[in-house]
């Protein structure tokens, strides 16, 4: 699963609009918009941030894989 697919299943499974999960993980609409259609890779922080979202909301992410697969 790429990336872009798995930010797409996070945000999905805990029904939120893009807006609302860039508001959650505390960036801008357009970096979850263009991270879910490819034209852009996070930033380390900011799958930390994911990550931290995650862990809070139970939601399968691992952070450390994600990172192997972006390097």
């Amino acid at each position: 699963m790429s990336f872009a697919e798995d930010i797409k299943r996070i945000r999905l499974s805990a029904i939120l609009t893009q807006e609302e999960f860039a508001k959650e993980v505390g960036v801008a609409f357009a970096t979850v918009n263009r991270w879910e259609t490819g034209k852009a890779k996070p930033t380390i922080k900011a799958m930390k941030l994911i990550d931290e979202y995650c862990k809070k909301n139970n939601i399968d992410f691992n952070v450390g894989e994600e990172v192997a697969k972006n390097e």
